[in-house]
């Protein structure tokens, strides 16, 4: 095959494909993927953006590929992130596949058992599936795995940068490293991803232990055509009035959407299932007070699957217009047809979750629209100037900035701790292997990629642990089985998930199931759900159901949320937006106001002339300009060091920029001078925490894990103790 001429390399059924069709080209991209995957035998990571044909680009030389020498097996692996992702992904090569004579088989949650068969039975071809119904296979039908992947050649991974992310990627390294036990050749892994910035971390989490080469495919050199625009709002305050809602909290916001999207095929993004509830109350009463059509739908992970379903639908019908509010369950790539704008209210998560979210536009040559929307709630004249700054703003012009000028999206950062993902995975291999010498296991399980930094000491506790809890039995013979309380856990299918379970109240309208809630409402209570009010008629605490009657009236659901980490670039890149002069093109009249507005607060007051500042005479401000890491833990050793003074202080953040310290100048300037060494303060913050009742963490085993082995974890992964003592050994000139 010849750069120019990739076309003649393919398999004559794709060629065909092609010419009916009326491809007009093989894309850069793709010519470059089939040169990476028919001429080497690389790893290959292909990043380019959305709808560029990422997915074409992998499978139309795999399929020549496997057409050219068909396997004895599963040829091609396809793990995806969703369901609706896999169900989706291949809507526009069904035609392709069909002719290849290549049978393609999915395995997820919602399919149905007979198609399962038929994948066991004919064990050919490519398979789709998802890292939970993976680790299903391995846990259910392990004695099937040899025959299903023996001669497997590829396997493709989805949103690399999606599971790059989590803790589902890990267990997909694991899941990657265990399958490879069980080929002894190991296949070729091929990642697809939209959102990277450096790619060297990307070709690192996809080589793996594999020591095989990481070819990069990339469209870097593609123009893209966008267009931005970024607008701020005030919040109004409830003045006692009780059926306060949505659009007398935010009227100016509510109103720009709701002309914003009319007509359209829109996309709206929130950071909370709250606010997305919030959004679509205020815009369906504006549509009905100027008699305007119900376009809107909700989609977030508490509406029920068939509303999501029908929002869905509704985005790809052609010809009509239709408004999706969602959250993050809409970033990845699942198909909406051609959207015309996406709008964005507030900062989205990080950068990479804007690009993403940017990408869901421009499709089939159009350039990516994206309206901005920031909100920020009124303060007094007298308040403290860092409280005055508009720090949303300021966040989504540097979210903004950072993309535009340097391409540049956060880089995923791997725990070294895992324990809660070392449970599941020890559990799981005593399920598929049954009992094992405690050497062994240790072999089989501390082996993989993800627990490298674990120690043996630290294994041995872990075990020890699950011992106690009848996790795990001794046999007579000194090894390790499952215990009662292990069998259990293992043996409900929700322990193929290494995310949290949440448990959840079905919602009812009659027998129509609306949602879930995360607690139970009380009878009488007016609730939203699925952008409508509900008034509560009755909740059933055994069956966990909520039965529900459709109200008109103000919403008052509410969902727990955490914030996102903040990245270090994000926050000084804000800073730089302050210091700047720099006028962005895209800010619109009331945004360009605010951010004039606290560029001059920010110089007036000397916010920007140092990391400290005098607040009163027991107070100082710390603006140390960091990310969440490192800030929360310039706020942990302060108040761990500024505790054991003759007179004690303390240290919180009151934003999520900035610390309050209480004590004297003289107190904190004593704290500089005498500050520890990093190794010190690390043993200090350990025992801190060991001191403090200990409930757990955020990992979804992490109940399991003995408390001094969830310090660890924290200490090492949940805290940035290098970065915060690099910055306060910076601090001890201050005067």
């Amino acid at each position: 095959m010849t750069a120019a001429n990739p076309f003649t390399r393919l398999a004559p059924f794709i060629q065909e494909y092609i010419w009916r069709h009326g491809w007009t080209e093989i894309r850069a991209v793709q010519a470059a993927a089939c040169a990476a995957l028919l001429d080497t035998d690389d790893h290959v990571l292909i990043a380019s953006g959305t709808a560029s044909g990422k997915t074409e680009a992998a499978f139309l030389p795999i399929l020549t590929s496997l057409h050219e020498n068909p396997p004895q097996s599963i040829g091609a692996l396809y793990i995806g992130p969703l369901k609706a992702l896999i169900n989706d992904q291949f809507y526009r090569l069904d035609g392709l596949l069909e002719e290849s004579g290549i049978p393609v088989g999915a395995w997820h949650g919602d399919v149905s058992a007979s198609r399962k068969k038929k994948t066991l039975e004919q064990a050919r071809g490519v398979l789709q599936i998802t890292p939970e119904s993976l680790e299903g296979l391995f846990l259910r039908r392990g004695s099937t795995l040899a025959h299903l992947f023996h001669d497997l050649r590829f396997v493709v991974i989805d949103e690399v940068h999606a599971f790059m992310a989590d803790e589902r990627g890990r267990q997909v390294r694991c899941l990657l490293e265990r399958l490879e036990r069980v080929t002894r050749v190991p296949p070729r892994r091929v990642g697809l991803s939209a959102t990277l910035g450096d790619f060297s971390l990307a070709q690192a989490w996809l080589r793996g232990n594999t020591g095989r080469n990481v070819q990069v495919v990339n469209d870097a050199g593609a123009k893209r055509r966008l267009h931005l625009a970024l607008e701020h709002f005030p919040l109004q305050q409830a003045e006692e009035k009780e059926d306060f809602g949505p659009l007398d909290e935010a009227p100016g916001l509510y109103a720009h959407l709701y002309e914003r999207t009319l007509g359209r095929k829109s996309l709206v993004f929130l950071n909370s299932r709250q606010g997305v509830e919030d959004a679509v109350v205020a815009l369906r009463q504006i549509a009905e007070a100027q008699a305007s059509p119900d376009i809107y739908h909700v989609h977030h992970g508490s509406v029920a699957a068939a509303y999501r379903e029908d929002a869905e639908r509704a985005m790809r019908e052609e010809g009509r217009p239709a408004c999706t509010v969602a959250t993050v369950t809409l970033e990845l790539g699942i198909d909406l047809g051609q959207l015309e704008r996406v709008l964005q209210v507030d900062p989205p998560p990080s950068v990479s979750s804007f690009v993403q979210r940017l990408g869901r536009t421009g499709r089939r040559g159009g350039p990516g629209e994206m309206i901005f929307y920031t909100l920020e709630r009124s303060h007094r004249d007298q308040d403290p100037p860092h409280k005055r700054l508009p720090w949303t703003l300021l966040q989504s012009v540097a979210t903004v900035q950072l993309y535009l000028e340097e391409r540049w999206v956060e880089p995923t950062r791997q725990p070294r701790l895992p324990f809660s993902l070392l449970i599941h995975q020890t559990l799981g291999a005593l399920e598929q292997y049954g009992e094992q010498a405690p050497r062994d296991l240790a072999v089989r399980v501390l082996t993989l990629s993800p627990f490298r930094h674990v120690s043996q000491e630290q294994y041995r506790a872990l075990l020890q642990g699950l011992l106690t809890s009848d996790h795990l039995q001794r046999t007579d013979q000194g090894g390790l089985i499952l215990g009662l309380a292990g069998e259990k856990l293992v043996q409900d299918w929700h322990f193929f998930a290494v995310f949290p379970d949440v448990p959840e109240y079905a919602v009812f309208n009659g027998i129509s199931e609306i949602g879930t809630l995360s607690s139970a409402p009380e009878v009488g209570r007016v609730i939203s759900l699925s952008g409508r009010a509900w008034r509560v008629t009755d909740v059933d605490e055994k069956r966990r159901q909520v039965f529900v009657r459709r109200e008109r009236g103000r919403n008052t659901t509410a969902w727990a949320s955490g914030g996102g980490e903040v990245h270090d670039r994000v926050v000084q890149k804000m800073r730089e937006v302050l210091v700047s002069d720099a006028d962005y093109p895209y800010l619109q009249p009331a945004a360009r106001a605010r951010l004039q507005e606290a560029r001059t607060l920010a110089r007036a007051t000397g916010l920007l002339d140092g990391p400290l500042h005098a607040l009163s005479d027991r107070q100082l401000l710390l603006l140390p300009w960091r990310g969440t890491r490192v800030h929360g833990t310039i706020g942990a050793v302060l108040s761990l060091l500024l505790a054991a003074q003759p007179t004690p202080g303390a240290a919180h953040s009151d934003t999520p920029y900035s610390v309050v310290v209480t004590g004297t100048p003289a107190d904190l300037a004593e704290t500089l001078r005498t500050l520890p060494g990093e190794e010190e303060i690390r043993a200090r913050l350990r025992e801190a925490y060991l001191r403090r009742p200990i409930h757990g963490g955020p990992g979804k085993f992490d109940k399991l894990v003995p408390p001094e082995l969830l310090v660890d974890a924290q200490v090492t992964d949940g805290l940035d103790i290098s970065g915060a003592v690099e910055d306060l050994q910076g601090w001890q000139k201050w005067d």
